[in-house]
């Protein structure tokens, strides 16, 4: 009875139960029956004239929203879930089903969360944080200018803004404990979401650096044959991105005013400056590491000399970053990554083709063939200022940015076609409406990260999201009506 082998063993099968077991709670179950109830409604409630392809198709997009949204299952569970579910209804031939798997976007997706996984494995991340915060942090201005700054260069080497979210909190909380910044303080809800906010507004510039970006891409190209390279998407959104950073620095100071005791801290440049000290000089694996990343980021400039998918020179990163000798990083730690976004890369964008092929996209676009909205896009700045408005509001129901992009983009290329309107001037302004949402904490992963730490609610983003939402609004239209004019987008 007393023996330790006994006891051992005793102790072990309560752990084992806790780790292999997922408590189904009565909310959770009450979700799943809702999200089922919800689709057989959505199916009944369509017009007669759909095809019972396209009602299915709708009724299973509007539940994978619903679960997407409130998360009764794991992301990736859904993911699986509504894969299987079209196979099970006859929505669209097996080969559509999976063929979004096959689309080099989710091997570029891996590839980034897989150099994520090295660069962390050097202290590259957090020697640039330190060297930023320990220059311009030692005010509440610049440690908001540093916060905002860190993920917009984060961006240009790190793919997944969850990520550059991730790598960015853990600074920005010790920064915050560094200065004494008490909880629900003004200068604590503004540094924090300063961390979701620049995390949203780091993905505009670099196609890579979003998942909205590279679906609509993706899409872009398989539904009307057209390939926007690396350095294309950079030339559109570099004004929106350039304007967005000063923007979002002055509605959050505006937004959470300070008293005199919070707007100075010395100390905080000093602990960064000693962070700093302590790292000494960049190491051999941090130069290997530094120089594989200007390697693919040159490759992705350069695209249009070359021609190679944005994918190939971050798998290229891959095989460096965990080649023995000449990487920083080993292959046993890259491939510990987060599935759960491959499966919700790989299922979105065959969820976008499954939505075209079943004859939903075309349904859905009749019925919004209005003559009013088709007369609007007729004219190309008034069509931008209308698909920011639309694409803003509906974001707000389709939070995930992932299916908001490919429920719109098939919709508004079958409406561009329809008022002779560019397709791609229409879609990159609906991918980036998508990807700015700033008002609800579901609309965008770093604001669901910084949210997660339960030092910020829902209600600290409501008005500096407004406003920000407003201020997207109004550069995208004066970049539309400025630069996008003079280079022949508009």
């Amino acid at each position: 009875m007393g023996s330790p082998i006994f006891k051992q063993r005793e102790n072990q099968i309560p752990k084992k139960k806790e780790a292999n077991s997922v408590p189904m709670t009565a909310s959770k179950l009450i979700i799943l029956l809702a999200g089922g109830l919800l689709m057989g409604a959505v199916f009944f409630i369509l017009p007669g004239e759909y095809t019972f392809t396209a009602k299915i198709m709708l009724a299973l997009l509007v539940m994978s929203v619903f679960y997407w949204t409130l998360e009764p299952l794991p992301l990736g569970v859904t993911a699986v879930l509504l894969l299987v579910l079209m196979i099970m209804f006859h929505v669209v031939p097996m080969t559509i089903v999976f063929s979004g798997f096959s689309s080099p976007a989710v091997f570029l997706i891996i590839a980034g969360m897989m150099l994520a996984k090295g660069v962390n494995d050097t202290p590259l991340a957090k020697r640039l944080a330190y060297f930023i915060l320990a220059r311009w942090g030692g005010s509440a201005k610049g440690l908001l200018g540093s916060i905002i700054m860190i993920p917009q260069i984060q961006a240009f080497f790190i793919p997944a803004a969850a990520v550059r979210a991730t790598l960015l909190v853990p600074v920005a909380l010790m920064s915050l404990e560094t200065i004494g910044a008490k909880k629900n303080s003004n200068l604590r809800k503004m540094i924090l979401l300063a961390v979701a906010f620049a995390g949203t507004v780091s993905g505009t510039v670099v196609m890579t650096a979003a998942i909205g970006n590279i679906l609509t891409v993706e899409l872009l190209k398989e539904f009307v044959g057209i390939q926007i390279s690396y350095i294309q998407w950079f030339m559109y959104t570099v004004p929106i991105w350039l304007l967005l950073i000063p923007a979002a620095w002055l509605i959050l100071l505006k937004s959470f005013p300070l008293p005199d005791e919070n707007k100075h801290f010395p100390h905080v440049k000093e602990e960064m400056q000693k962070k700093l000290h302590e790292l000494g000089k960049m190491d051999l694996e941090e130069r290997k590491c530094l120089g594989i990343l200007i390697l693919i980021v040159g490759l992705w400039f350069s695209e249009p000399l070359h021609g190679l998918h944005p994918s190939i020179p971050a798998l290229l990163g891959v095989i460096l970053m965990a080649s023995p000798g000449l990487g920083c990083s080993k292959w046993e730690n890259m491939v510990k990554i987060n599935f759960d976004t491959v499966l919700l890369m790989g299922a979105t964008l065959s969820l976008g083709y499954a939505f075209n092929q079943s004859g939903a996209a075309e349904a859905v676009g009749a019925s919004l063939s209005a003559d009013w909205l088709i007369g609007l896009l007729h004219s190309p700045l008034i069509g931008v200022i209308a698909v920011l408005i639309i694409t803003q509001i509906l974001h707000l129901a389709v939070a995930n940015v992932s299916t908001a992009v490919v429920t719109l983009i098939p919709i508004f290329i079958g409406l561009s076609a329809q008022a002779g309107a560019d397709p791609v001037l229409i879609c990159i302004t609906a991918s980036l409406a998508c990807l700015h949402g700033y008002i609800l904490v579901v609309e965008a992963t770093p604001n669901i990260i910084v949210h997660s730490t339960g030092q910020i609610q829902q209600k600290d983003f409501l008005m500096p999201g407004i406003w920000m939402t407003l201020a997207m609004i109004a550069v995208t239209v004066l970049t539309a009506a400025f630069w996008w004019k003079w280079i022949g987008l508009l």
